[in-house]
């Protein structure tokens, strides 16, 4: 079942199966947010905005507008 980032729970493991189009799609390519990638919540900030992800061994912010494009999967075979 495909959920967005946003709504993946604190320390939770997920593949990000597709980013919706925005104004932002392409600059999250770049940083590293690809089909089929894992990625994990690693942080959320009070009010829970923004929150931390980590990728390929980076951790990396992003509002919580920004994940909502981000739909992913869970890592569970």
């Amino acid at each position: 079942m495909l959920q967005t980032l946003v709504d993946v729970p604190l320390g939770k493991s997920v593949v990000i199966s597709k980013i919706e189009k925005s104004h932002i799609s392409a600059k999250l390519v770049e940083l590293g947010f690809t089909e089929g990638t894992t990625v994990e919540v690693a942080f959320h900030a009070p009010f829970k905005d923004p929150i931390a992800i980590e990728l390929n061994g980076s951790i990396i912010s992003l509002r919580r507008d920004e994940a909502s494009t981000i739909l992913v999967q869970n890592n569970a075979p």
